[in-house]
């Protein structure tokens, strides 16, 4: 049996052998295309992509690539001649949820001044208003009624003093959260005006609302490249192949307990509750080992698993979640005809009128005789 977790963790406690389990990172063909694509789009100088957009379903994985991608850019910096002391390979951080209905601007800027103002490093900002200081511990501070545009003059500052390769962005689409449909225009052409004006890449990881964000603005359209990370498809032969192998590896390869747990027989109520997104069958999965653990069994069965999976109308939910979200990234033909239609395409030519030749003689005035010669009493 090739298992690949730690040995001791057969004697570890409940506790212990749960946190190893939530922290591992299957690394199933669908995350590993996404990490090479955001990767390439971040360090290619020929993407000219101020904005990435991540798409996909709750529960697919997306927050777990970052990790992934912040090591690959670390490593890139080690290997980087022009990488000075001051600067930082990424900065990493959430859009938090508004409370207030509204996303909180300031709240952002204050997070991305933290993630740039690392403790570690002897290269200060020097963010050019006395608005914005550092304690005796040197951590940031911010005087109150600072105003949004203050800070982020000095978040645009930072980061052209940092440079980072890339700016990732968690939970992107809180971003959208405006009460008029005006203020979301807004808030995307700031976000575009931070990654122009910096020249750092943006990533933004979110749901499928972040498709409304990128329908919204012509210039985004334009200055963006979209990601999408989907989830397995039972219909598609390969998609369910590579959703069998992932949650055999999940389950017999890294699933700590002294039996052995081969749940590809259940691969088909699995893939019913977790709507081939391995994130939340990686939840699932933790659930049921911990309820395992809680009988005193070392196995999980079929009765775990029902005992710990998502409800039929929760799965319900995400479901038509997600066949909306896929139906906005789908280009029917009707679309690409309206385009075409658009731009004056597919359309009979409309022939020109053809130009009547005019002569390069004067019009005359009424009463004006033609020139012909006259005789002269000489002639006669």
């Amino acid at each position: 049996m090739n298992r690949l977790f730690p040995e001791y963790l057969l004697k570890a406690d409940k506790i212990e052998r749960s946190q190893y389990f939530q922290g591992v990172i299957v690394n199933h063909i669908k995350l590993s295309e996404v990490i090479q694509k955001v990767y390439k789009l971040i360090v290619s100088p020929s993407s000219q992509s101020s904005i990435i957009i991540l798409i996909g379903p709750t529960g697919a994985g997306k927050s777990t690539l970052i990790p992934r991608i912040e090591k690959m850019l670390i490593a890139r910096s080690l290997e980087d001649k022009d990488f000075h002391p001051g600067r930082i390979p990424v900065v990493s951080l959430e859009a938090a949820s508004p409370s207030s209905g509204n996303f909180d601007w300031k709240d952002y800027h204050y997070r991305a001044l933290v993630k740039m103002e690392e403790p570690l490093i002897d290269y200060k900002i020097d963010y050019s208003t006395q608005e914005i200081s550092r304690d005796a511990n040197g951590k940031i501070k911010v005087k109150s009624g600072t105003s949004t545009n203050v800070l982020r003059h000095a978040h645009e500052n930072a980061l052209l003093y940092r440079r980072p390769y890339a700016v990732i962005v968690d939970e992107a689409q809180h971003i959208q959260k405006m009460s008029s449909g005006r203020r979301l225009q807004d808030n995307m052409d700031c976000l575009k005006s931070i990654a122009n004006i910096t020249k750092i890449p943006h990533v933004l990881i979110g749901t499928y609302e972040l498709l409304i964000m990128l329908n919204l603005s012509a210039q985004l359209s334009r200055r963006s490249q979209e990601v999408h990370f989907s989830r397995y498809k039972a219909d598609l032969e390969s998609d369910k192949k590579n959703f069998r192998a992932a949650l055999q590896s999940l389950s017999l390869h890294y699933m700590p307990m002294v039996e052995e747990n081969n749940l590809d027989f259940e691969w088909e109520y699995c893939y019913e509750r977790s709507l081939g997104c391995i994130g939340i069958l990686k939840d699932w999965l933790n659930r049921a080992l911990n309820n395992a653990l809680d009988e005193g069994s070392e196995k999980i069965t079929k009765r775990h698993l029902e005992n710990t999976a998502l409800t039929v109308a929760q799965c319900r939910e995400i479901a038509t979640e997600i066949t909306e979200g896929e139906k906005l990234l789908e280009e029917p033909q009707s679309k690409n005809d309206e385009l075409r239609t658009l731009l004056g395409l597919g359309k009979k030519s409309i022939q020109e009128p053809e130009k009547v030749p005019t002569s390069d003689r004067k019009g005359r005035r009424v009463g004006t005789s033609k020139p012909v010669r006259r005789k002269s009493h000489v002639d006669e």
